[in-house]
Formats: C-alpha cells, sequence, structure tokens
C-alpha cells in the first residue's frame, strides 16, 4: 500500500478521496491554488502544497508544477479525482516516467479507451454494443456522406476526444453533413487538442445508462451494475440514480457483462463508467468510456456496498480486486442530486461568494459529500458544484420521498442553489414514471 497520495484536485472529491485513504492508512497531500488557500478539505489532508493561482491553467492544470509538488513532499503516488488532469493520458505517462504512482489506468489503456473511435473499434472486437457509423475518424466527407445515408439521419458528428457537448453536432439532412464536420473538428481542435470526428447514427429519444466497472492489473474486470443519468441540461447530469429504473433485467445483465469484459480486453485497472445511450425498445449503444472516477459514483456505492475509491487505490498499489463478480449483489435504490452555486431562475448564473448559512440534511441513508460550511467562499474560476446529496432506501418510490425530505432540509445561502430545481424535477410525472430521455428537462425549462 502507498504510504502518501497527493490529492491533484480540490473540494468534495478531494475530501472524498482523502477520507478513503485515511483508512487504508495512508498519508495524503493536497495541492491547491492561491484561490482555495482556505479550502475546508485543506484541514483533513495531512500536508498541503500551494501550487499557484486561481485559474485552473496556472495550477490544476499544470503537470509541472503537481509534479514538483509529489517530489517535495515525497508523495508515492497521485490521484487525479475527476475533471482537470483525471484523463490525460500524458499526466498519466509523466507520472510512470517519474516513478510516481498513477492511481487510474495505465496511459496506453487511457489512450485506447479515452478515444472514442479507438473505443468504438475495441468494443466490436469483443461484442459490445455500439452505434452504426464510421469505422475510423473522417477523411472524406463524401464517405460519411454515404455512410449517414445508408445508416439514416439524423446522425451525429462527434469529436473523437474529450466530452462535456463539445464538438458535436445534430445533423439532419446530407446538405449540412459537411458545414457540421468542419464546425466539429474546429471546436474539438481548440477544446481537447484534437480535430478528429466521427459520423454515427443519432436517438431522438434516448436514455443515458451507464455501467460502474473496476479492472486490476491481475487481469480482473467486474462491473457493479448500472445507473440512469437522464436527467441533464447541455450533457451535465443533474440526478443519477442506481440502480437504472424499468430496465429489462436480462438486458441489463447482458450490457453490464459486455462493458466488464470491454476493460478486461483493455488490460484496464481501475474505476471507469461504460457509457449507453438506450432506445425506446430497451436496445443499448455504447457511448464512450470514461477513464475515470464519476461525480456519481456514489449511488453505485449506496446500492453495492463497495466503496469505489478504495478499491481504486488498491489495485493502483498492486492488489488484486479481492471481489468476485458473483459478490456483486444489488440492495435497494439510491439518487444522487448535484447541487450546483446556480441560479435556475437566471440561466443557471454561477453563485460565486460567501455562502453564510449551509446546513447538510442527516438521517437514516441520508449521505451529503460536500466540500462546503458555513462561513466557506466559493471561487469563480472553477466547477460551480456545491456538493452531491445521495439518499438510499429500499426501494425507488421510498428513496424518491427521502430525498424530496432531504432537499427540504438542505439550507444553504445567501446566494442561490439547484435544489429547489431538484425537488421540482423530482414531482414531475416523467420522472416518477420513468418516462425519461436526456431531453425531458431541457423541455421542462423550456415549458417554464
Amino acid at each position: 500500500m502507498f504510504e502518501r497520495i497527493l490529492i491533484a484536485n480540490r473540494g468534495e472529491i478531494a475530501l472524498r478521496i482523502i477520507r478513503a485513504a485515511r483508512e487504508l492508512g495512508c498519508e495524503t497531500v493536497c495541492v491547491y491554488s492561491e484561490a482555495d488557500k482556505d479550502g475546508p478539505w485543506l484541514e483533513a489532508a495531512d500536508h498541503a502544497v500551494c501550487i499557484g493561482p486561481g485559474p485552473a491553467k496556472d495550477s490544476y492544470l499544470r503537470i509541472d508544477r503537481i509534479i514538483a509538488a509529489a517530489e517535495v513532499s515525497k508523495a508515492d503516488a497521485i490521484h487525479p479525482g475527476y475533471g482537470f488532469l483525471a484523463e490525460r493520458a500524458d499526466f498519466a505517462e509523466v507520472c510512470r516516467d517519474c516513478e510516481i504512482s498513477f492511481i487510474g489506468p495505465s496511459p496506453e489503456a487511457m489512450g485506447l479507451l479515452g478515444d472514442k473511435i479507438s473505443a468504438k473499434k475495441l468494443a466490436r472486437e469483443v461484442g459490445t454494443p455500439i452505434f452504426p457509423g464510421t469505422e475510423d475518424a473522417v477523411e472524406d466527407v463524401d464517405e460519411a456522406v454515404a455512410v449517414a445515408q445508408e445508416i439514416g439521419f439524423p446522425v451525429i458528428v462527434k469529436a473523437a476526444a474529450g466530452g462535456g457537448g463539445r464538438g458535436m453536432r445534430i445533423v439532419r439532412e446530407a446538405s449540412e453533413l459537411r458545414g457540421a464536420i468542419e464546425s466539429a473538428s474546429s471546436e474539438a481542435l481548440a477544446a481537447f487538442g484534437s480535430g478528429a470526428v466521427y459520423v454515427e447514427k443519432f436517438l431522438e429519444k434516448a436514455r443515458h445508462v451507464e455501467v460502474q466497472c473496476l479492472g486490476d492489473s491481475h487481469g480482473n474486470a467486474i462491473h457493479l451494475f448500472d445507473r440512469d443519468c437522464s436527467s441533464q441540461r447541455r450533457h451535465q447530469k443533474l440526478i443519477e440514480e442506481a440502480p437504472a429504473p424499468s430496465v429489462d433485467p436480462v438486458k441489463r445483465l447482458e450490457t453490464a457483462e459486455a462493458a466488464a469484459r470491454l476493460l478486461r480486453e483493455a488490460g484496464y485497472c481501475g474505476a471507469a463508467t461504460v457509457e449507453f445511450l438506450m432506445d425506446a425498445n430497451g436496445d443499448y449503444s455504447m457511448l464512450e468510456v470514461n477513464t475515470r472516477v464519476q461525480v456519481e459514483h456514489c449511488v453505485t456505492e449506496m446500492v453495492t456496498g463497495i466503496d469505489i475509491v478504495q478499491a481504486s487505490i488498491r489495485v493502483a498499489a498492486g492488489e488484486p480486486l479481492g471481489i468476485d463478480q458473483s459478490e456483486v449483489k444489488l440492495n435497494g435504490h439510491s439518487i444522487e442530486c448535484r447541487i450546483n452555486a446556480e441560479d435556475p431562475d437566471r440561466d443557471f448564473m454561477p453563485q460565486a461568494g460567501e455562502v453564510k448559512t449551509f446546513v447538510a440534511p442527516g438521517g437514516l441513508g441520508v449521505r451529503m459529500d460536500s466540500h462546503v460550511r458555513s462561513g466557506y467562499r466559493i471561487p469563480p474560476f472553477y466547477d460551480s458544484m456545491i456538493g452531491k446529496l445521495i439518499v438510499h432506501a429500499p426501494s425507488r418510490d421510498e428513496a424518491i420521498t427521502r430525498m424530496r425530505g432531504a432537499l427540504s432540509d438542505l439550507r444553504i445561502g445567501p446566494g442561490k442553489s439547484t435544489a429547489p430545481l431538484h425537488s421540482k424535477l423530482l414531482d414531475r410525472p416523467e420522472f416518477r414514471t420513468v418516462d425519461m430521455d436526456i431531453h425531458w428537462v431541457e423541455r421542462m425549462l423550456k415549458e417554464d
């Protein structure tokens, strides 16, 4: 096991990693920017090192400064969390070159699965369901048009790298495809450093269902079943739940096994999420692979009892998973609401500034993962997430009731938060009856 882990992140996920490492007997080092010098999570770490000014490009995205901090603090491992450098294969490679363990996949596995084109090729080989489309990056627009006409419009042009909705264009007619490819490629190049794009079938109405997986360096890979993340806005998830409701149990198991098979074939070590879109018939097609721990890993932990963050640390230290697939069982239902410092009534304007009041809910089956406390000042440079409110109950209906109660007990002020929106979403018939797709929240917001 590692002696000292440097956490190349901030906020809620930094605190989550600190707690997991502490239980494993590992010391922790937190890097921080000048804007985060009073971050409450720093108090929980054993050591802290400032790595630069507030903007992420000058601090949390500076590989050289993070490596220097690891060397100065004598850390023998680095945990990237999520966001920032978590899915940068070059960062994992630099860690390896500096003989610092990277708590995540190898650069090779990250590059293979993090690139959507190469991930789709491997998925095709191992029988993981994928969307029909171009097999490689688009180089000839006429060939892309021919493929699109064969599979039928609408299609979507997607960046091979990155995520967050950037480098994506929906195309409904052949005459629009050339312009969509050029604009998506240009956006992807600026955002991710690669202009490679591909074309695949677009589903007008689909649910977003993802499978949590774990792999080790001994050739083992298992799944921890699925989550539904269909409640989202502009490709950003608002509510996640596990297991995915109203899913055919046979298809659920087949898809989960296909996801684990993909990781096993890639020689993947660590936590990963294989994302799928599910059509109206309940059939799945792979969307992409996230080569890191997800924000919403908590709901899977609640229904399986498996600490995903600790498992990631253990396998990075060379330990086998120690969990057989037959031992993974589902227990009850869990729902997570991402509470952001945003004003939904003003187009989700970020609410930076001092949090004068913060009271987290509690009680049976209620979990609040947050770095915020009364007196904390939210900086303007980073993601606006205040924390994750998670509940667990024997059934979905009971989990919804528990979450509504927890949201009503949550106190945040004076700035606005998305908590009232979450309460509203939980009461909607689309959510209650699982008549959801990835655009249902945006349709609701337009109606309002």
